[in-house]
């Protein structure tokens, strides 16, 4: 290697992001911005936004037209820039979290149902293994009452109670 190596094509260190990078880091911003959009006035203030973007949030209140909320969230983006954005992310990262997990366990929720009302006894006896303080005459009647409907082609009112009742004893 001599010294004109350092020269060559491909060898210079590009510090500075692409311009691309870029624009996809300033749209990050703007749909972050957008999101906080949801959030409520007091939940701005939790986030230690300087009073420049407290007011700038404040402001979107009043926003009525849809072109005029689309340059306030590119406004938004360019505020955020200027932010720590650490606490924001976190947030919506723990309500993203939880909206999951809710998901989750909704569809899990479902699936017992649906076992319960399409399966035999073994599925009711480890729902009961899993779950000790469940009723199971409650159990029975409600499964019983769902099979019902579907044979019967009625409205889902039992199955309802029936995933409620899931919900209640934790499943």
């Amino acid at each position: 290697m001599n010294e004109n190596d350092d020269f060559l094509p491909g060898n210079e260190e590009d510090t500075a992001p692409s311009r691309s990078e870029l624009k996809r880091q300033m749209l990050a911003l703007q749909d972050l911005g957008e999101r906080l959009l949801s959030l409520k006035e007091s939940q701005w203030e939790t986030l230690g936004f300087s009073e420049t973007m407290l007011e700038a949030l404040r402001e979107s209140k009043r926003i009525k037209s849809q072109n005029a909320m689309r340059r306030h969230v590119r406004r938004l983006g360019k505020l955020l820039s200027k932010e720590d954005i650490g606490k924001v992310e976190q947030l919506f990262q723990r309500a993203d979290n939880q909206a999951r997990e809710e998901r989750q366990r909704f569809h899990r929720l479902e699936q017992w149902r649906d076992r319960l009302v399409e399966g035999d006894e073994n599925t009711l006896s480890k729902l009961l293994d899993i779950c000790p303080n469940a009723d199971r005459q409650r159990l029975r009647q409600l499964i019983r009452n769902s099979k019902k409907e579907l044979e019967l082609q009625k409205p889902p009112a039992s199955q309802r109670k029936l995933f409620k009742y899931l919900r209640e004893i934790g499943v």
